[in-house]
């Protein structure tokens, strides 16, 4: 599953994240780059954290598993982290599978991320909302410093507990859902279910999911939700809830969908059914619960930034970190808008 590939990446990449004085402030061509360290959304931390197990172990090209440029139309040579990061200017550590310089990530919410890029203390913030529904009555100028890197795009689903979903509660309409999460559903046998009290499980306040789930089903990202009975702090938590417990109900990333933990399809305010895996999708441009996955920087971006993030953008990225998360990819047209926010390129590759 994709919490399993996330897994797996933590180990290779580590998910502590460093202090602010071990930040970025120094970019360019150098063989002693200071670590990169990203911090944030557990949304978006799959998708991180894997591209840092690629770029941390730094394979050579004849590894066609793990690289193999061949395969993405590049012609190189070069380890994996030592051609992106050539593209901006660095060298070569010439120690065997050392990248240019390592990348750290960590995991918490989208809050947490977007205030420590913002104080500092990391490089890039992830987060799985707009700085703006994160951070409390923001100035317009404060706003204006955050550089947005749009990398993926969730199409956020409603999941149930594999006994409700088993029983018949297979679709639920946008305003089922709001009435559960307002407090006036409060059992499933009232949306065509068992005989059942919900368990309505929310993400914790200041997380992307949550701001996005209020914003884009009740309007506002500070709508009150008086039927939620527990909130978590990350996805892996209500993953991890839902599919022990037998009556629940939860939003969280598509990633985080399994045959323990199904989707239900959604019934949009127009009456067109979005379900997983079908056509329309919850990848559908008009999905109610569609929402872009950032990485924020501060100010500008920088080179060590910069090759990390192009490197998520590229088609390998693409294909390996958002797709491969179950995540949806960028239209071409989007990923070249994205990649004009990057520093220029300066190497020679």
């Amino acid at each position: 599953t994709a919490t399993e590939s996330s897994d797996d990446a933590a180990t290779a990449s580590g998910e502590s994240t460093t202090s602010g004085e071990e930040t970025n402030q120094s970019s360019g061509s150098s063989a002693e780059a200071s670590r990169l360290t990203a911090e944030g959304s557990s949304t978006v931390y799959p998708i991180a954290n894997t591209a840092a197990s690629y770029w941390n172990s730094n394979p050579p090209a004849s590894d066609e598993e793990y690289w193999g440029p061949g395969q993405y139309d590049l012609d190189t040579d070069e380890r994996l982290a030592d051609y992106w990061a050539g593209l901006y200017g660095f060298e070569a550590t010439g120690e065997t599978a050392n990248p240019p310089f390592p990348v750290t990530v960590g995991l918490s919410h989208s809050g947490t991320g977007i205030k420590a890029v913002m104080n500092g203390q990391v490089d890039i913030g992830d987060a799985s909302a707009p700085a703006e529904a994160e951070l409390d009555d923001p100035e317009q100028s404060t706003l204006d410093k955050f550089v947005d890197h749009v990398v993926g795009r969730d199409g956020q689903p409603i999941v149930v507990s594999k006994e409700i979903y088993d029983a018949g509660v297979t679709q639920l309409s946008a305003q089922q859902v709001t009435q559960i999460y307002q407090g006036e559903i409060t059992n499933w046998s009232d949306v065509g279910g068992p005989d059942k009290e919900i368990y309505a499980v929310g993400r914790a306040e200041g997380s992307g999911t949550d701001t996005a789930f209020r914003s884009n089903l009740l309007g506002d990202p500070n709508a009150s939700m008086s039927g939620v009975d527990t909130r978590k702090g990350q996805n892996q938590q209500v993953q991890t809830l839902v599919r022990q417990s037998d009556n629940a109900i939860a939003y969280c990333a598509l990633a985080f969908v399994s045959d323990q933990v199904p989707a239900v399809a959604f019934k949009a305010e127009n009456g067109t059914v979005y379900e997983l895996g079908e056509d329309p999708g919850l990848g559908a441009s008009d999905y109610p619960l569609n929402r872009d996955l950032h990485m924020y920087t501060w100010e500008d971006t920088d080179e060590r930034e910069s090759a990390f993030i192009n490197f998520i953008l590229s088609p390998m990225g693409q294909k390996l970190f958002v797709q491969g998360n179950n995540y949806f990819k960028l239209p071409s047209s989007e990923l070249e808008e994205q990649r004009k926010k990057l520093a220029s390129q300066s190497g020679g590759n």
